[in-house]
């Protein structure tokens, strides 16, 4: 990738989150600010950025009509859109979506429930593998190559006390996760939020995504969300049986 559409790509995940300054972007891209300008007034000629009132910079609505329009080629995500948002309307937690792209694992939908506060997740962004709870559904059915593969230099750091720091941890919560159909984030990357979460299976049998119900810890400890593992297991069965996955006899 091109150092100008990689660092593009940057600016624009950058100002998703919230509008930045001229400043902010160019102390988060490491360039002179003059050069976060000229990539600024780029973006914003063709609609992809916008400059605010105040001077800063968010996301332009050609970006947001693209993405839009754009959601329906997700298959998956459509696909299972409206048995997520059941189960989130029933469980009244926030419902995560995750597929695994390439050697990252990213979230393609995320159903939030109204007036409840708003997670740090956010669609299209990859998950850090070894806290999330769909990162582990997802790479505990993969083959040994793959998650060798897309371990390769991942720097397990610590995030609150009960994060997995090792590659040994990580592989003995994997298979823990294969024992019991389910994985846990134990309040890993967050110590305030936990989750559940269990795997898609596409029509030839393999892993292809997960699903997770995450709730902060004030509302449901991680015993409360294991309850709701025979439902969960029925949701990802109903969107494995929608993409083409038939049980073996």
């Amino acid at each position: 990738m091109s150092q100008s559409i990689h660092r593009a790509a940057e600016i624009l995940e950058l100002v998703s989150v919230e509008p930045r300054t001229q400043s902010e972007v160019a102390a988060h891209l490491g360039v002179h600010r003059s050069t976060a300008l000229r990539m600024l007034q780029a973006l914003t000629e063709t609609g992809l950025t916008r400059r605010h009132a105040d001077g800063r910079y968010g996301v332009g609505y050609r970006l947001s009509g693209l993405a839009r329009t754009a959601r329906d080629q997700f298959d998956l995500a459509n696909i299972a859109r409206a048995t997520l948002a059941e189960l989130g309307r029933e469980c009244r937690h926030t419902v995560h979506l995750a597929t695994l792209d390439g050697d990252r694992i990213v979230y393609v939908d995320k159903i939030e429930q109204p007036g409840m506060v708003r997670l740090y997740s956010q669609i299209g962004q990859p998950v850090v593998l070894h806290t999330a709870g769909v990162s582990k559904a997802i790479l505990a059915y993969q083959p040994a190559e793959t998650v060798d593969r897309m371990l390769a230099g991942h720097e397990f750091a610590r995030y609150t006390d009960t994060t997995l720091t090792s590659r040994a941890a990580f592989e003995e919560d994997l298979e823990r996760t294969r024992e019991r159909g389910w994985a846990v984030d134990d309040a890993e990357y967050e110590s305030f939020v936990n989750c559940i979460a269990m795997p898609i299976r596409d029509a030839s049998d393999e892993v292809i995504a997960a699903v997770s119900i995450t709730a902060l810890k004030a509302s449901a400890e991680l015993e409360d969300l294991e309850r709701l593992q025979g439902r969960l297991d029925e949701v990802v069965r109903a969107i494995s049986y929608d993409i083409g996955w038939r049980e073996s006899p």
